[in-house]
């Protein structure tokens, strides 16, 4: 087992399977040793776990559960990508988009949901730089939506 799957196995997270995708898009994209993944949201067994506006239907708690979700889904995509997740050398840049009620402006306390996750599993190089942006919309009513830029090694 590498030491990120037990690191997950630590933090009782179960990375679940990858199913293709339903439009137009592949999951992750590699160029050089840079790994992009296409935005993913918070869905669990193809359920999003919540739906909604920050600051109207969902608390900031929520959305960082939300973003939490996010990031396992990721995770799930990287090792479906890598067959190992000790490829990874860095997480580079964090892209989080939050479904914003009018006057919410604490994306970057939802997108603590996620950059917190990445350092647990990863530690240092867990740490990433990171844009947390408001939309007035996101696909499905997605609370969030996150892409990810990960520099991974042969």
């Amino acid at each position: 087992m590498s030491k990120v799957e037990a690191r997950l196995q630590e933090l009782g997270i179960t990375l679940p399977e990858v199913g293709e995708p339903k439009f137009s898009y592949i999951p992750c994209n590699r160029t050089g040793n840079l790994l992009y993944l296409s935005g993913q949201d918070c869905r669990i067994d193809g359920k999003l776990m919540y739906e909604g506006k920050l600051g109207r239907e969902l608390t900031i708690e929520q959305g960082q559960e939300a973003a939490r979700q996010v990031i396992i889904n990721c995770l799930a995509v990287m090792k479906w990508y890598l067959k190992d997740l000790d490829r990874v050398v860095k997480i580079v840049k964090m892209l989080g988009f939050v479904n914003s009620a009018p006057g919410f402006a604490d994306q970057p306390y939802v997108m603590n949901g996620a950059s917190d996750l990445l350092i647990q599993v990863f530690g240092e190089s867990g740490k990433h730089a990171r844009s947390a942006i408001s939309a007035n919309e996101l696909p499905f009513h997605t609370p969030v939506e996150i892409e990810l830029i990960v520099e991974i090694r042969d």
